[in-house]
């Protein structure tokens, strides 16, 4: 590993990515702590990780919704853009298919109008979200309609310069910009939850007091590195799918056979952000319209620190993890790809048994994938149920997951590309 590391640095072009990003990323950390004006974040803490609808935008913030920081809304718009642009680009609008077959000049297309959308989506999203903030919190004075425009136009901009930052990032530095971002702002985090969690744990009051928080302490971080591996494993688990060519006339070895790997989690985080939103937003609908007695029944039935609503929630996780990889993974398209690279599944036929025989391996492989997503994404609600640990630091939950896939990407990248000015060493020489 840290040959690799020392690699990397002796190459000259990957040393200069990897400090241009370092460099992208001193600019959002610097972003992130100029907060917006005209605002009171002093009681903002108390709306953080309690299950409100503040999670998923404080996560894919980074965890500045807590200071109101110019960069609060993160990149979540972005990310809603184009998951709302995939999901019509599935035969849903007709032109939009369209340009989703015809390669790079279409993804571009896709792309412009995923901007465009996150633009007016941003817009909208900063706009409810300062009202909603106002009317718990009471963090703006100046409570004019031009004062919420402002205010909402500040934090769109703040998205828009960070998914420009994204944009740099891909083009000059290492990995997928946006994902970066997410990473980076969940990992700036750790270390004071740490601290809140050392705090919480430890009674200083007398030593065999402290000495067994300092146990409890250890089990924590234990099972914290248990879960990251757990992640790892998860996330490079995959089917290997023997496939053969048709042109071989010769009997393949076990070691030479190709495969066709199907993720075991092909959804990623997808499906617990679905499930965020469906389980959040009800509530936070009836909250803004002023029905308080609606909004507390439905919450009810939506606090994930409660068995009925973190049952819910579990199963939205699993049908939206089925979802979302069905979408994603198309068994009739890699069967047409396969037929016409002259591959074939030994002992099935090409074509519509291929296509049946690759929708049973994914729905089967899909089921323990989508148990363990909602596994780790309901954990830190069932140790908020079972122990006087605060939400806040509960462990699991899609924190880990997207930083664990965000850096076995970057570090994957960074590895092909290292190999590849090696190869290309190799031939100059």
């Amino acid at each position: 590993m840290f040959a690799t590391v020392i690699s990397m640095f002796k190459n000259k072009d990957i040393r200069n990515r990897i400090l241009y990003t370092l460099a992208m990323l001193f600019v959002f950390r610097f972003g992130a702590a100029i907060i917006v004006p005209g605002v009171d974040t002093s009681q903002l803490m108390q709306g953080v990780n309690t299950g409100s609808f503040l999670d998923m935008i404080n996560l894919l913030g980074g965890g500045m919704i807590q200071q109101l920081s110019i960069f609060s809304l993160g990149v979540g718009p972005y990310i809603t853009a184009s998951i709302i642009l995939q999901l019509l680009s599935m035969d849903v609008i007709p032109y939009f298919t369209e340009l989703s077959k015809q390669g790079q000049s279409g993804r571009k297309q896709i792309d412009k109008y995923t901007r465009y959308l996150a633009v007016i989506l941003g817009f909208i999203q900063a706009f409810t979200m300062m009202q909603a903030l106002n009317s718990q919190y009471s963090i703006i004075a100046d409570t004019a309609l031009s004062n919420y425009l402002y205010i909402a136009t500040i934090l769109t901009a703040g998205s828009m310069f960070l998914l420009w930052i994204g944009d740099r990032i891909s083009t000059k530095g290492i990995g997928n910009g946006v994902s970066i971002l997410i990473f980076a702002g969940i990992v700036a985090r750790m270390p004071s939850e740490f601290v809140s969690v050392f705090e919480q744990m430890v009674d200083t009051s007398s030593s065999s007091a402290m000495f067994n928080g300092i146990l409890e302490f250890s089990l924590y971080v234990v099972v914290y590195l248990i879960i990251i591996v757990t992640v790892v494993f998860m996330q490079t688990a995959v089917r290997k799918i023997p496939i053969q060519y048709t042109s071989s006339t010769v009997q393949m070895q076990k070691r030479d056979m190709t495969y066709l790997p199907l993720k075991i989690n092909s959804a990623s985080v997808i499906p617990v952000i679905f499930a965020n939103a469906i389980m959040v937003a009800p509530s936070t609908i009836a909250a803004l319209l002023g029905a308080g007695e609606v909004a507390t029944t439905i919450q009810s039935y939506t606090d994930m620190t409660k068995p009925v609503g973190l049952t819910i929630y579990v199963v939205l996780t699993i049908l939206f993890t089925f979802f979302y990889t069905n979408l994603t993974v198309d068994p009739a398209k890699i069967s047409e790809n396969l037929g016409k690279s002259g591959t074939y599944i030994p002992g099935i036929r090409p074509g519509s048994e291929t296509k049946q025989y690759l929708s049973k391996v994914l729905n089967r492989i899909t089921v323990l994938g989508a148990l363990w997503l909602a596994a780790i994404a309901s954990l830190p609600y069932v140790i908020v149920m079972f122990t006087n640990l605060p939400r806040s630091i509960g462990l699991g939950g899609t924190g880990i997951i997207i930083v664990v896939g965000v850096a076995m990407e970057t570090v994957k990248g960074l590895k092909g590309q290292l190999t590849q000015k090696s190869y290309r060493g190799f031939i100059q020489h």
